[in-house]
C-alpha cells in the first residue's frame, strides 16, 4: 500500500531524489515550492485549455515488475477531454493490438501524461492513476471525435494525482504542417496585396 504524500510534489519527489536535490544544491528551492502549497492537484482553466487543444499525448505505464513502456497518441484538438477537474478521458483508438499499455494498467494502476506543445515551447507533466474500460459504447461515443476517421475500441480515463509546468528551456520551436500550411497562404495572399498595391502605384497590371 502506498504511504500518504506530505506533498503533491512527493509523488515524483522520492526521498532518494530529494536526497540528489540537497547534494546538488536544488533541495532548499523545492523545499520552499513544498512549503507555499507544492503542485497543483487538480485541473484548473489554464490546463484544460492546454489539454483541449493538443493533437498529441504521450502515456506513460509501467508493469508489475517496473518495466516501462510510453505509447503515443494522436488525434485532432479536443481528442483529450477533460471531464472534470481530476479526469482525462480519451478514445483509445485501434492500433497494432500489442495492448502492452492496456496489461501495464490492470498490473500497475500508476500512470504519466507528457503533453508538448512545440509552437509555443510549453510542456506539462500529469502524474495519476488511468484504467481501461470497455463495452461502455456511451462513454466511447462521448469521447470520440466528430468526423474523425478512426475506430474506437475502447476508452482510457487518467484521473490526476498532481502535474507540473516545465520551462521552455530546450524545447525546439516547431509548427504543424497544418499550421504552416495555413500560415505560408496567408503570406503568399499578403504578397499578392502587396504586389497589386504597388502595380497600382505604378500604373501597371500585374502579371498572372
Amino acid at each position: 500500500m502506498d504511504t500518504p504524500h506530505e506533498y503533491s510534489s512527493d509523488v515524483a519527489f522520492t526521498e532518494t531524489v530529494k536526497a540528489i536535490q540537497a547534494r546538488k544544491g536544488s533541495r532548499r528551492a523545492y523545499a520552499r515550492m513544498e512549503e507555499g502549497g507544492g503542485w497543483d492537484t487538480a485541473i484548473n482553466p489554464g490546463l484544460r485549455g492546454f489539454i483541449e487543444r493538443q493533437t498529441s499525448v504521450f502515456l506513460g505505464t509501467a508493469n508489475a515488475a517496473g518495466q516501462p513502456y510510453i505509447q503515443h497518441r494522436g488525434g485532432p484538438p479536443g481528442f483529450l477531454q477533460v471531464l472534470d477537474s481530476q479526469t482525462i478521458g480519451f478514445a483509445d483508438f485501434s492500433g497494432n493490438r500489442q495492448y502492452i499499455t492496456q496489461g501495464n494498467l490492470i498490473e500497475n494502476p500508476k500512470a504519466h501524461l507528457f503533453l508538448i506543445d512545440y509552437a509555443n515551447q510549453q510542456r506539462f507533466k500529469i502524474w495519476g492513476t488511468a484504467r481501461v474500460v470497455e463495452d461502455d459504447a456511451e462513454l466511447v461515443a462521448r469521447l470520440m471525435p466528430a468526423d474523425y476517421r478512426a475506430k474506437a475500441e475502447q476508452a482510457i480515463l487518467f484521473t490526476v494525482t498532481a502535474w507540473d509546468a516545465n520551462c521552455p528551456q530546450h524545447i525546439p520551436a516547431r509548427v504543424d504542417m497544418t499550421d504552416a500550411r495555413a500560415l505560408l497562404a496567408a503570406r503568399d495572399r499578403r504578397i499578392r496585396e502587396l504586389e497589386a498595391e504597388v502595380a497600382k502605384l505604378r500604373g501597371v497590371t500585374p502579371e498572372r
